[in-house]
């Protein structure tokens, strides 16, 4: 790569990325604009939310926004298989443990329905290029326990809603005195499971923050739980026991439940409240206990093969196939369940409304598994393709032009010099801005010599310098912490080396999530 000489004169950087020989002059009508690929993918555009409790961002002018993760956790759907354009969470926190919710439980205190899909790392949170951050949001603030905001999303409500009239209709038959009032009985049910499920999200924010993992957010949506943790563990003994904690605290109010169940008349109100609560926690531990992703189960699988193969891929491979086998199973299998009674359902349970239900209810968990799985095969995908994005490479070669110079004239020196981008300088060749590309386009070539470049220039702020031996996760840490169409990058001694594109850093982005990985299965 070419030097320019003198104090404060920028070294080019490397145009490897690129793929572009001209310089940063505005497109000749019909042509490519400057600074984009004709040859690049679009924008991949996607949900704001991937898998259940996801945001997506904003940005400025720089890449597309969007998780991350896939954030840690999600509990609902999990994301689309192809990465959304504005994902608001990290490419790490592509897991989000959930809890599941289980629907009314009968007055034998059984479960009518299953639980919510339990824990799910899904990369809910999707990844994605660098973007603005947006504060996490996701419905009705309810508190912050240890610093960690938790939200109710208005899902939440809906399936609030549906607990009520089931639970209330199952309370009409073992308390039929109770009359209307069975309804706010189940609408405190609801409340109190839901208690229980925040119960274990908290377990595993609070390991997550004795590991020093961020947590984005806890929020309590229609499936269940979900804790939007921002990076994965980083020693498979630490991603074991972070998703381990979740279903322990479920076995655990499972069992003060029972123990407070113990002393009360059964067929009593409170008989029945902790009959349901006992059980529902129960089947939450037990489904999220299931080894395959984006369940709890599967991530303890994941550490234990990745503990035992050295390599975290191959854990994640592993437990998303495991878990695609358990989707196929639960859509099977749990119908059949149902209907052979094994589950607690009479001969007359099991025709009409109530298989109808059943079948719907395991479709929709198989779905959720599966596409959680998948996703998880995709954040690993990401990870491992993480490293191939560094400043070094994507650096533009750049020009130092001075304050004064018209923008004709800058653009003749950077094509003169192959450059694709513009600093401008002091005096004394320190930068002061940089030119942005999308405003030269919007400049005439005929008004070119009476325009200067510094007048379309961003001024460069301390988040605008970026070091050149930045790469992946670091790289995309420090673009979205200061959104800017461009940025400076410097060496470590504080000369420049270029100018880094946030455009080209998208589509090196895309084209690394569309690349092969030799760890899946083809």
């Amino acid at each position: 790569m070419d030097v320019s000489g003198g104090n404060g004169q920028p070294r080019s950087g490397s145009d490897e990325s690129a793929e572009r020989p001209t310089g940063p002059t505005a497109p000749a009508a019909g042509s490519a604009r400057p600074g984009t690929d004709p040859a690049a993918p679009a924008d991949p555009a996607g949900p704001a939310e991937a898998g259940a409790g996801a945001a997506g961002p904003e940005r400025p002018t720089q890449p597309a926004d969007t998780p991350a993760d896939p954030p840690q956790e999600r509990s609902a759907a999990a994301p689309p298989e192809k990465p959304p354009a504005h994902p608001d969470t990290h490419p790490d926190r592509a897991h989000a443990h959930h809890s599941g919710e289980p629907g009314a439980p009968h007055a034998s205190g059984r479960s009518d329905t299953h639980p919510d899909r339990g824990h799910a790392h899904s990369g809910a949170g999707q990844a994605g290029p660098p973007r603005r951050r947006r504060e996490p949001g996701g419905g009705l603030l309810m508190g912050r326990p240890f610093g960690v905001p938790v939200y109710v999303a208005p899902s939440w409500f809906l399936v609030a809603a549906l607990i009520t009239w089931v639970f209330g209709g199952q309370l009409d038959r073992v308390l039929p005195e109770l009359g209307a009032a069975r309804y706010l009985v189940a609408l405190f049910f609801a409340v109190a499971f839901y208690g229980s499920v925040l119960v274990h999200e908290l377990a595993h924010t609070i390991a997550a923050i004795r590991f020093k993992l961020p947590v984005r957010r806890i929020q309590l949506q229609f499936f269940g739980g979900v804790s939007e943790i921002e990076k994965e563990a980083e020693t498979p003994g630490r991603e074991f026991v972070l998703a381990f904690v979740g279903p322990l605290l479920s076995l655990v109010l499972a069992g003060v439940f029972y123990l407070a169940l113990l002393p009360v008349q059964r067929g009593t109100v409170p008989g029945v409240l902790l009959a349901g609560l006992m059980i529902s926690n129960l089947i939450v531990a037990v489904f999220n206990l299931l080894p395959g992703l984006p369940l709890d189960g599967g991530r303890m699988l994941r550490a234990v093969v990745w503990k035992i193969t050295g390599k975290p891929m191959s854990g994640t491979v592993a437990a998303a196939w495991v878990g695609r086998a358990l989707a196929v199973s639960v859509l099977i299998g749990l119908p059949l369940l149902t209907q052979s009674g094994t589950l607690g359902s009479t001969a007359e349970d099991s025709v009409g409304m109530d298989t109808v239900t059943d079948a719907l209810l395991a479709a929709i968990l198989a779905a959720i598994i599966w596409t959680g799985a998948g996703n998880s095969l995709r954040m690993a995908r990401l990870r491992e393709h993480l490293p191939e994005l560094r400043a070094r490479t994507l650096t533009r070669r750049a020009v130092p032009v001075e304050t004064g110079t018209s923008l004709a004239e800058a653009l003749r020196r950077a094509n003169e010099a192959g450059a694709r981008a513009l600093v401008v300088v002091d005096a004394q060749g320190e930068p002061l801005s940089l030119v942005r590309e999308s405003a030269i386009v919007g400049v005439p070539e005929h008004r070119r010599p009476w325009v200067q470049a510094s007048e379309l220039a961003q001024e460069l702020t301390d988040g605008m310098r970026v070091s050149a031996e930045l790469s992946g996760e670091d790289l995309l840490d420090v673009l979205r912490a200061t959104p800017a169409t461009e940025y400076l990058v410097v060496e470590d001694t504080g000369e420049i080396y270029g100018v880094l594109s946030a455009a080209d850093v998208e589509r090196a982005f895309v084209k690394a999530m569309g690349r092969p990985t030799a760890a899946a299965p083809r």
